[in-house]
């Protein structure tokens, strides 16, 4: 991999209400305007040599990587490990509702209803970031979800995890160097043997 280029999905029914969805079963698609704008994003990628597509197993992704993509052949990857959080009890429910737990529990702590801790989810994401570094084609596009993008930037900027990441604007191209997400990866890991917010 030479680069890759992470975009958030379309603007779903779920985020366009700001709740959140961290289960593939459950189906939520994209909105009227997350469709356009994945298929604006589709113009922008137009003169982009894309040799790999990588969703996650939400359809929001799907969705976007085929307005985004339409008629070109590239190959397309599912990867689960750049997959949305499992929310636990938070699941369907208030955005803000689940950034205000995070904010005031340690990245150990389990949201309720066996949710997934934001430790785990960085490991999970840095294995990811790993899949994606470790593939023969040189640019690769992916589409996923507003945390595992901001993880990346955060890491490649330098910035460890915290408590309450940036969201992402979907559908906007962020594009990372091999060496910049090597080193993101390595941030990220560093930061999961001793998981401690700044």
């Amino acid at each position: 991999m030479e680069r890759a280029i992470f975009v958030r999905h379309g603007e779903s029914e779920y985020s366009a209400r700001a709740l959140v969805n961290g289960v593939p079963s459950v189906a939520v698609g994209l909105t009227e305007e997350g469709r356009e704008q994945a298929r604006l994003l589709g113009e922008r990628l137009e003169s982009e040599p894309i040799d790999l597509c990588v969703v996650t197993e939400f359809g929001r992704t799907h969705e976007t990587a085929d307005l985004a993509l339409g008629d070109r052949a590239v190959p397309r990857v599912v990867l689960p490990d750049l997959n949305d959080p499992f929310y636990g009890e938070f699941e369907g429910k208030a955005l803000a509702d689940y950034r205000k737990w995070a904010g005031t529990h340690g990245p150990l702590d389990v949201p309720p209803g066996n949710g997934e801790a934001r430790a785990a989810i960085a490991e999970r994401y840095a294995r990811g970031f790993r899949f994606l570094l470790g593939r023969p084609e040189e640019t690769i596009l992916v589409l996923c979800h507003s945390l595992p993008i901001a993880f990346a930037l955060a890491a490649a900027d330098g910035r460890r995890p915290s408590a309450k990441m940036p969201l992402i604007t979907p559908a906007e191209p962020h594009i990372l160097y091999e060496d910049s997400l090597r080193e993101a990866a390595e941030r990220i890991e560093d930061w999961v043997l001793n998981p401690v917010y700044p």
